[in-house]
């Protein structure tokens, strides 16, 4: 299975849900006059309420059939593409899906991954994503468990060895920085050539 096509640049925006990637996403694929992929549009696109499906299928149901739906989304990019990736899609487990660990790796060390943090303090970050996120309709929560989850996820997000963007500012600024780097790590993709992501054969290898 080809992950993606070799001939196409993307931008991977990670991080957690309220931090900036959808806002500052729009604004980059803009900029840039590239698509948008949103894997939680894609997700409820395709299989309804995010919510709704983790109650009746569970999270590890829902992470597999995420991981399934950015496989999908990914192979039929055919055109320089900003992904928005899910808040927890970087914090799954390993044994969720064959093709997670190479997939993972791979967005991991990709030249234009990016990770979005409000804040590089796990007190600070906690206060706004949590703030941020009891405001989204569609994925409702508590404000303790809300706080439990990204406590969780944000020394794995820390761990994570992409280029860090602080996304506590106005989103145009957070976007600027954003197209600065891809500037700066993809002149290819600028002059319409080929940036090849090294997805392709590391997802391949893992279905084999």
């Amino acid at each position: 299975m080809e992950f993606l096509s070799p001939q196409v640049p993307v931008v991977y925006l990670l991080g957690p849900g309220g931090a900036g990637k959808s806002t500052a996403g729009a604004l980059l694929a803009q900029s840039l006059g590239w698509r948008l992929a949103d894997l939680d549009h894609a997700f409820m696109a395709a299989h309804g309420d995010i919510s709704t499906f983790i109650a009746q299928q569970g999270y590890r149901g829902y992470a597999a059939r995420n991981v399934a739906t950015l496989a999908a989304a990914a192979s039929a990019i055919e055109a320089p593409t900003v992904c928005v990736l899910s808040s927890g899609f970087m914090t799954y487990a390993q044994d969720i899906d064959p093709r997670y660990p190479a997939m993972r790796r791979a967005i991991e060390m990709h030249p234009l991954a990016a990770l979005l943090l409000p804040s590089f303090d796990i007190d600070e970050c906690a206060r706004i994503v949590v703030e941020r996120q009891l405001r989204r309709p569609y994925l409702p929560g508590d404000r303790d468990s809300e706080t439990q989850r990204i406590r969780s996820r944000f020394p794995l997000f820390m761990a994570l060895r992409c280029r860090r963007f602080l996304s506590d500012g106005p989103p145009e600024a957070i976007a600027s920085a954003l197209a600065a780097f891809v500037s700066a790590h993809s002149p290819a993709a600028e002059r319409g050539g080929a940036a090849p992501p090294p997805l392709q054969a590391a997802v391949s290898n893992a279905t084999r």
